[in-house]
């Protein structure tokens, strides 16, 4: 779901990957679809890669986001524009043991943005955790075959 996603340290809003060179990304922006390219020198987080501090382990994003979603029933979060005590107290609704201390006001405003963002432009696909093996689809093979 997060895959080739990136938040990159200065620069406002999300990434989508478009290709990757040696040195450098091509990314484009999730705000406003500009394409730019973003060098090995960038300090680059992949949404995959980011987890949030609790009392007894770090909660990966995409399961902050899914908790985000149910709660919302695939809507969007409270506005990043509320006080930061309505951040947080909604923060707390989804995510009840997060570490306080190491969790600060502003990484909770990211996440809640990141996820409306994702939201908006349809990018959150919540795979069942708990499904059954996917059924066989007949390979073309066997659909050829007389």
């Amino acid at each position: 779901m997060l895959k080739g996603i990136l938040a990159i340290s200065g620069q406002p809003g999300l990434f989508k990957v478009i290709s990757e060179g040696k040195n450098n990304v091509v990314i484009e922006s999730l705000l406003t679809g500009k394409k730019s390219t973003a060098y090995a020198d960038a300090k680059m987080s992949s949404l995959e890669d980011i987890a949030i501090y609790t009392s007894t382990e770090d909660v990966p994003l995409k399961k902050i986001f899914k908790k985000i979603s149910e709660k919302e029933n695939g809507g969007q979060a409270i506005n990043i524009k509320a006080s930061p005590d309505e951040l947080r107290k909604y923060f707390e609704e989804i995510l009840p043991d997060y570490d306080k201390e190491r969790v600060y006001g502003s990484d909770v405003k990211k996440v809640i943005s990141w996820y409306n963002l994702l939201n908006e432009k349809e990018l959150l696909v919540f795979e069942d955790e708990t499904t059954e093996e996917p059924t066989e689809t007949p390979s073309i093979d066997s659909e050829v075959k007389e």
